[in-house]
Formats: structure tokens, C-alpha cells, sequence
């Protein structure tokens, strides 16, 4: 402390009349105070400050201003758009890469903003038994991709992205009719059933599908659209778990002497089902050109009862033939 208090009374001092010797020596001794003040200075933050990068190596200065460079700068708006896909704000993402393509659908990223708009709404969505709708414009935005961008680099990653929306809508369509089914809206699940048997007959579960129809159809009182199902069943998902399951009921279903019926005739158990529906008009095959009632021929019905609990235990609410539950 001493010598510090010296130098900066020697400093400060006139150096008039004295010789160069000392005062090349008192400009010496400052200079080293400097470098030494300045070596044991703290650091500075390395994450704040113009233009620094932040420890998960997103440039925060892309999000501040309004400029218009960073406005339709497409290498800004595409920054932004991955750092928003990054942090997993995927609706913030849309909204950049949308925004790149509507300035520059000819850059040569556009074709990669249009694909990671199908991605951000893939991660959007959560799980089967929640609303599909990002599924949907998932598999809108890659179907938009293939047609906007024909033979672009993403092509092929967008059919297996579309063929993962597809399986995912699937089994959704399974879950929801299954979740009709347990609650005894038997036209309701048959609804869904056919549906994946109509636009996914070669994903996972369809084979699962096919079973359950049936077993909605026997509710319904047709054990003969039943038998069709449950064999269609076997003949084409012989080694699927279902087939397997289907052979007893095929053998149930099979001994009934019932034609294509809407209900049951009722029994004299408890567990009674439908009243006597009259018979629908038949094609030349002997069965009804419609796997579900029309109204036509629901018309022509009697009041129905209500139907007994499925096998599953589960509440069920009361369907009128011909609507939808």
C-alpha cells in the first residue's frame, strides 16, 4: 500500500525539470498498474451482451428489435423459427416458417420450412385419446410439402412422416370406437370400426378393428354380418392375435339360426335385447347391401328396448336405430 500511495503521489507530481531517466521510469511503473488492474478485473458474463450467444447456444438478439432486417432477413427468420423449435414452441415455430414461406417460397430453404411445419404440429400432438387435430394438419402440411416442392430433398422423409399420421389417426379412430363400444353406442363404434376398415385395412389395427365389429354387430342383433366379419377376419389376418380370439366367437355366433337382423328377438332372461324389427330388403345374396340400418328401414321398426350390458360390464347409453349415438 505504500508503494501504491507513493506512486500516485509521484504521478501527480510535476515533471517539469526532471531528468528523462525518471520519467521514463515513473511512465513504466503506470503501465504495469494498468496491466495488473486490468488482469485481475472480473470476467465479464459471457451470456449477456450485444451479440452473445446463450449457454444452449441460441443468439437471443434474433428476438429483440424490430428491424427490417430481422423482419424479412430469411436467415433471421429462419433462426428464429429453430430456436422457437428448439425451446419446444412449436405454435411460435409455425408462425416463422409460415412466415418464411410467405417471403421466400424460392429460397432454397423453403422446401425444409415447409417440412418442419408438419413437424411442429406432429409434436403438438399428445397422445390417441386427445383431439387429432394436429395430426390432421400435419398431414395436410407434408401433402402440401410433396405438392408445393415436387422432388425436393424432403419428399421422402414426408411419406414416412404422412404414414405415421396415418397409423396415429388409426389408432385413434380404434380407441374412440372401442370407448363407444364399452359404453354400449353400438352404431357409434360400428361407425368407427368400418372407418378403419375402409381408409386402413393394412395397419396394425385393423385386425383388431374387424373383431370388434363383430362383436358390435352380434350386440346389434346381426350374428350373421357377425360371422361375415369374424371369417373375413381369419381369411386375412390369419396370424394376428385377433383371428385367434375370433375363432370361439365365429363357433358361437355361427350356431344361431337368426337372419340379418337389426335386434334380438327378446329373451326371457333379464338381460333382454331389442324388440322384433322387420327384416330389411335383402339383395339377391340374402343380405342387406348396408352394414348399418338406413332409415328407411328403421322406420318401418317397432319402439326398441333397451339393450342388455355388453360382456365388458361397462354403463351403456340408449341408441335409436339409425342415428348415431
Amino acid at each position: 500500500m505504500k508503494h501504491m500511495h507513493a506512486l500516485h503521489a509521484v504521478s501527480f507530481a510535476p515533471v517539469y525539470g526532471r531528468r528523462p531517466a525518471v520519467v521514463a521510469l515513473l511512465a513504466g511503473l503506470v503501465l504495469i498498474q494498468a496491466l495488473a488492474g486490468a488482469c485481475s478485473s472480473t470476467p465479464k458474463d459471457q451470456s449477456s451482451g450485444s451479440g452473445k450467444k446463450t449457454a444452449s447456444g441460441i443468439d437471443e438478439q434474433i428476438f429483440l428489435g424490430d428491424t427490417i432486417e430481422k423482419n424479412y432477413d430469411p436467415n433471421v427468420i429462419m433462426k428464429r423459427g429453430e430456436a422457437f423449435f428448439d425451446k419446444e414452441e412449436y405454435a411460435e415455430a409455425v408462425v416463422e416458417y409460415n412466415h418464411f414461406l410467405d417471403l421466400h417460397r424460392i429460397h432454397m430453404l423453403a422446401p425444409y420450412a415447409a417440412f418442419r411445419i408438419g413437424e411442429s404440429h406432429m409434436k403438438m400432438a399428445k397422445t390417441i385419446d386427445r383431439d387429432p387435430e394436429p395430426i390432421l394438419k400435419a398431414l395436410a402440411d407434408f401433402e402440401r410439402l410433396r405438392k408445393d416442392f415436387p422432388g425436393s430433398r424432403y419428399d421422402a422423409q414426408a411419406l414416412e412422416k404422412m404414414k405415421e399420421c396415418h397409423d396415429w389417426l388409426a389408432q385413434t379412430h380404434l380407441f374412440v370406437g372401442q370407448f363407444y363400444y364399452r359404453r354400449g353406442s353400438y352404431l357409434a363404434a360400428a361407425h368407427r370400426f368400418e372407418k378403419i376398415m375402409k381408409d386402413y385395412p393394412d395397419k396394425p389395427v385393423a385386425p383388431d378393428a374387424l373383431y370388434f365389429l363383430a362383436q358390435t354387430y352380434h350386440e346389434l342383433g346381426a350374428d350373421d354380418w357377425a360371422v361375415e366379419n369374424l371369417t373375413l377376419l381369419a381369411e386375412k389376418y390369419p396370424g394376428s392375435k385377433a383371428a385367434n380370439d375370433g375363432k370361439s366367437l365365429l363357433a358361437k355366433y355361427g350356431g344361431g339360426k337368426s337372419g340379418t337382423l337389426l335386434a334380438r328377438k327378446p329373451d326371457t332372461s333379464a338381460s333382454s335385447a331389442f324388440s322384433d324389427i322387420t327384416q330389411p330388403e335383402s339383395s339377391a345374396g340374402g343380405h342387406s347391401t348396408s352394414p348399418l340400418p338406413s332409415a328407411s328401414s328403421s322406420s318401418r321398426s317397432t319402439t326398441p328396448r333397451t339393450p342388455a350390458a355388453n360382456a365388458l360390464g361397462q354403463s351403456f347409453t340408449t341408441c335409436r336405430l339409425g342415428a348415431w349415438c
